[in-house]
């Protein structure tokens, strides 16, 4: 769904959430380069903008998305 769409109940970060009330997951095939342009350019700082969410978890040991964006918003990146 798109945020967009009438039927989305925004959550965190804006994102969708489901049926039963769940925050939708970023897929792990998400660019970094988009990442970037949601959450700011010091987002996996070293990474290639055109690796992949999945990438960037494995490489930091599993941490979730949201560990991410706390990590760069620590850096000065987007609030």
């Amino acid at each position: 769904m798109s945020k967009n769409n009438k039927h989305c109940n925004s959550g965190l970060d804006d994102r969708c959430r489901d049926n039963d009330g769940e925050i939708r997951q970023k897929r792990g095939d998400t660019l970094v380069k988009t990442l970037r342009e949601i959450y700011g350019p010091d987002f996996a700082p070293g990474v290639r903008g055109d690796a992949k969410l999945e990438t960037v978890r494995e490489r930091s040991n599993g941490e979730s998305l949201s560990k991410l964006v706390k990590d760069a918003r620590g850096r000065g990146g987007k609030r």
